[in-house]
């Protein structure tokens, strides 16, 4: 056993989704964080541009949040749910129903977006199951969706990167192409005008795989994680139409979307559709403490409550769904997004945001900007011999400057905690501008 720790060596940690070998050769760590900044270990002040990773709606460190957990840990730190209870998870459920869209009644707990998917994929074939239609199994993705890292979420993901290292992954699954199009859309505005008519893609998928053997589709109402991509108007009222045609349950991953990062509540309140799962994650706890959920229509929870009364319902679940902790810090976070409107914040700003956004227009390299609520990309003409290499510089000089930004493939993506002010968004712009234009 090796006893002795190395608290400098940064070689044990394999970080996720990491370009390892550059990173723990010029480290970028935090140390603190306060409202919408972080510190560094050198003792600078980095603005978060993104919300830690989507994630901290309402800032870092705040008080209900934080004095939520602590009392928790001192009260009830484990308690199960399998076949027991504890009342934290009652009462954040019905906290949670309440602010959710119309007819929304039920929620079930997991860990993570991804753990979230996972549950939403199986609720889908095993509802279609419970209602006698055991052939409805095939799943349907879209081509650059994100749903998380788990087999299933990677299956109906269409990230190729994040694909083809793992095989054949799960059978019975097929994508519709995606919404991006810079030819007709390019420095949109919010929801591009050009492109509804891509979500008549599912009808040639029913077309060749016949409605009777599909038990869902899933899409995230804006396919962030890829690099903004928002839905032409109409696009996601026109998937829907067609899943409701053909008894194909629509699961809208609002991981990212969830809790007022369009100015609603929820991305599907935005896009005024109704789907019939939605996964969430992130903003739930203000990402302090890992927890997801998946929200459910009654007629799906309904589907699985005729058998015996004692009797397992649905044979899913994990250890640590709706974990004291967990609820007592997303309970807090309600109580925060309450407090100070969060969840409809956004709306707000993201007039103001929209113009900062845009003003980068013209700088060396950029082909696109894009914006909805207070989420917004930049897209660089991408150099072939070095695919992302422009973006990730571009991060990296970034943070140098005192930004956070996220790099995914040749786009940066900007989405800065809820309670950004006017002045702070300025500061966010001023600094980026300033990375582009002196940036290779």
């Amino acid at each position: 056993m090796n006893i002795q720790t190395k608290p400098n060596d940064l070689a044990a940690f394999w970080m996720p989704f990491s370009a390892n070998r550059q990173f723990k050769k010029a480290p970028r760590l935090f140390v603190e964080a306060k409202g919408v900044h972080y510190v560094t270990d050198d003792g600078r002040r980095v603005l978060d541009g993104t919300s830690g990773l989507w994630c901290v709606n309402a800032g870092h460190c705040r008080p209900k949040i934080v004095e939520a957990i602590r009392k928790q840990a001192e009260t009830l730190d484990f308690a199960g749910t399998f076949q027991m209870g504890h009342t934290r998870a009652f009462e954040l459920a019905d906290r949670l129903t309440a602010i959710a869209p119309k007819g929304f009644e039920h929620v079930f707990f997991t860990n993570s977006g991804s753990e979230s998917v996972e549950t939403a994929l199986k609720m889908a074939i095993a509802y279609h199951r419970a209602k006698g239609n055991a052939a409805k199994v095939r799943l349907i993705g879209r081509e650059r969706g994100y749903h998380g890292v788990n087999f299933g979420g990677t299956s109906v993901g269409g990230i190729g990167g994040n694909r083809k290292m793992f095989g054949t992954l799960v059978g019975g699954v097929d994508h519709l192409r995606h919404t991006h199009d810079l030819s007709r859309n390019a420095y949109a505005r919010g929801e591009p005008e050009h492109g509804a008519e891509l979500a008549d893609e599912l009808e040639r998928l029913v077309a060749l795989h016949d409605a009777s053997t599909i038990a869902a589709v899933i899409v995230e109402p804006v396919a962030c994680s890829t690099g903004v991509l928002i839905p032409p108007k109409g696009y996601l009222k026109r998937l829907e139409a067609i899943c409701r045609k053909h008894d194909i349950l629509l699961i809208a991953d609002e991981v990212i979307t969830a809790f007022g990062r369009l100015g609603t509540p929820f991305a599907a309140e935005y896009f005024d559709i109704s789907p019939d799962l939605i996964t969430t994650a992130k903003a739930i706890t203000n990402g302090t403490i890992p927890m997801g959920a998946v929200f459910v229509k009654s007629h799906i929870h309904d589907a699985f409550m005729n058998g015996p009364e004692w009797m397992i319902d649905f044979f899913h679940g994990y250890t640590y769904s709706g974990h004291p902790m967990a609820c007592a810090a997303s309970i807090g976070t309600l109580d925060t997004f309450a407090d100070e409107g969060l969840l409809t914040r956004a709306a707000e700003l993201a007039p103001y945001w929209e113009e900062r956004m845009h003003a980068l227009k013209g700088l060396p390299h950029v082909i696109d900007i894009r914006n909805i609520g207070l989420i917004g990309a930049v897209e660089f003409e991408p150099d072939p011999a070095q695919p992302g290499k422009r973006a990730f510089d571009r991060f990296v000089q970034a943070f140098e400057q005192g930004l956070l930004v996220r790099q995914t493939g040749d786009i940066i993506a900007l989405s800065p905690p809820l309670i950004i002010t006017k002045d702070e968004i300025d500061q966010l712009f001023d600094i980026f501008a300033k990375v582009l234009k002196t940036a290779n």
